[in-house]
This record gives C-alpha cells, structure tokens and sequence, in this order.
C-alpha cells in the first residue's frame, strides 16, 4: 500500500510538516538523509550556534529542558553548552540550533512520525501512486509527497572559512547578526548584489563598521540598493577586492581577514570579528531532475499563492527549498504547517 505522507528533509519545514501529519493521523514517513559537508540531517540550523529569534525560545536554562525532552539516546549529538552565560550557577543561553532540531525532531517522533536516515536519489512524479527512490533498498510508494529539503548557502571553498564556521563566518546576518560577539566590532560582509547590500545594511545596526568586500568596481545590486550601500556611513566597500584567508584563533574566533587585490599582487589584512557570506544560496533539488516547475534561480515555484502546491498534483513543497527570500527557519517551520494541511486536505478530497 502507498504512503499517505512521506516527507524529504529533516530541517524546520520538515520536521513541521511531520508533527501536523502525525497528529493528523496520517502516519508520515520522513526521510532525514545522510551526513554530508553541504547538508545534514536536521537542516542548515545544525551548522548554527544560538538561535535568538526563534518565537517562544527566550534565553534560559535551555540546557534543562532539552535534556528532559529529547530521548537520552540522542544525547550524544547535544553540543556543549555555550560558557560564560551562567545564571545562579544553570547555563543562560539562547537555543542553539542543534538543540532546537533536536526538539522538534523529539515531537515528530512523539506522535508517531516514521524516520528513515537516507537519502532520496530520485523521485517519479510522472503517475500515481507517487515514487521516491531511497539510496538504499526499494522504491517507496505514496499518495503524497512533501519536499523540504532546504537550500545551502554558498561558501567560498577556503579551509580558513570551514575552520570558523560558527566561531565568526556566518551566512545569516538576520540570524547572527545580532549576536554579543559582533556587536560594536567590525565585520566584513562578501558579496556585490542585493542580498548583500542587505545583509551589510542589517548588520551596521549592530556593527562597529561594515566592510562590504567586492571582486568588482562596481555593486552587481539594482541602483537603489547600491546607492544605500554607498551613502551608509557605517559602510565601507572594500572595491576589487577577494577573501584571500580568514584569520583567528579557537579562543577568539574570527579577528581579521586577509584580502587580496582582483587587479594586482597587492593584499592587505582587514580586522574584523566575523565573516558573513553574501553570495547565494543553492536550493537542494538535484535529486528532482526537473520533475517540478521551478523558478529561475533553481527554486520549487509554488502554483497558488499561499498554498504549498507545486506543478504535480499531491506534491507540496515547503521551506527554503521554495523560499529564494525569506530564508529563516520560523519561516520554514510555517510552510511545513501549511504543506502537512495542504497534503490532509488533498488526500480528503481524494478519499484516501
């Protein structure tokens, strides 16, 4: 028999989705897939520290509560607690992202949800039942199909990079930004088109200064958003320009950066206390092989305004990997809502 509801991907959206499907008694099969450097499972939050702007997770001892909610088995993937936050001798923190996809993983299973930990290499979306092909074993059949597989955030390839991820280089400045170890110091943020524009307008809210790092002479970005980039004081573009190494040290994290000149042999160092990458994100479709209408910049183009529809009837899409904007998890965890009332109300149409 068909499943009534698998689901691809294990970060907010899906996570989302399995808990209104299961409480819907639609028995979800989830498939979270395999540890790989662009993406693993529970989704790009577990490549984050704390998680400041989650609704309902207000620093406190988070500590506590994750570890009388999540299965004493799954302890193991807990991170250390973050330092120098103690309150009456308890760690005081924001959730970190391990420990909140940890959580809503905890409430997935706690209705039911099943979990599969492999990947989907490919689907066929060209007649019913619907078909997902895992890495390992057969073909599984279901009537609905959620994809939430999210989309990774473009890094520059640097070992330097890798090595201060989540110690000062970031690809989220609505979601680090504010953090205290940025606030006041000098920052750099990579990237010449509007997203980065935006990210460096966000930041120098915070930040001592901006430098706004560019391989060109000129903002990719549209005219206005160039211009407000030029005209902010606490912005200083960096022009032909590239990262060359991110510079630091464990205690530390990110204390400079060395850039290299687009035009000549020149370099220089940069101080800054974090790195912010502004140059795209990839959304994880290579398994669809073109099986569902996207849009240009490779995202799953929703057909109805506010509904989780994709171009084939009985697959939804929610979360980043449909979401080319907003690209925040709260976000995410919404559509994954919408996808799992979308995907019930399909199959009651249906009679299944």
């Amino acid at each position: 028999m068909p499943e009534h509801v698998v689901i691809i991907g294990s970060g907010p959206a899906g996570w989302s989705a399995a808990i209104y499907a299961a409480r819907a008694n639609l028995n979800p099969l989830l498939f979270e897939g395999t540890p790989k450097p662009e993406m693993i499972p529970l989704g790009q939050l577990a490549f984050t520290t704390e998680v400041e702007n989650y609704a309902g997770f207000p620093a406190g001892n988070i500590r506590a509560f994750v570890e009388s909610a999540v299965a004493k088995d799954r302890h193991y993937n807990l991170p250390p607690a973050p330092k120098g936050h103690e309150k009456d001798g308890q760690p005081h923190y924001a959730v970190q992202g391990v420990e909140l996809m940890e959580l809503m993983k905890q409430q997935a299973l706690n209705f039911g949800t099943r979990v599969v930990g492999d990947d989907i290499v490919s689907v066929d979306f060209s007649g019913k039942p619907l078909k997902v092909q895992p890495a390992s074993g057969d073909a599984v059949e279901a009537h609905t199909v959620i994809i939430a597989t999210g989309a990774r955030a473009n890094y520059l390839g640097l070992e330097s990079e890798e090595r201060f991820k989540n110690l000062g280089v970031s690809a989220c400045a609505v979601c680090d930004g504010a953090l205290p170890r940025f606030r006041n110091k000098p920052l750099i943020v990579v990237g010449g088109g509007d997203s980065a524009v935006e990210e460096a307008t966000y930041l120098a809210k915070y930040a001592e200064t901006v430098y706004l790092v560019h391989r060109r002479d000129e903002l990719r970005a549209s005219k206005i958003m160039a211009q407000r980039a030029i005209e902010n004081p606490k912005i200083d573009i960096l022009w032909n320009s590239e990262i060359d190494e991110v510079l630091g040290d464990e205690e530390q994290g990110v204390t400079s950066v060395r850039l290299k000149s687009t035009v000549d042999d020149a370099k220089k160092e940069v101080a800054a206390a974090g790195m912010f990458l502004a140059i795209g994100h990839t959304p994880n479709t290579d398994f669809l092989k073109g099986q569902l209408h996207m849009n240009d910049k490779g995202y799953i183009q929703w057909t109805t305004a506010f509904r989780t529809y994709t171009s084939v009837e009985g697959v939804f899409a929610a979360g980043d990997v449909a979401d080319d904007y907003y690209r925040q998890a709260i976000t995410s965890s919404g559509t994954g809502c919408m996808a799992a009332l979308d995907a019930e109300r399909y199959l009651a149409d249906k009679g299944l």
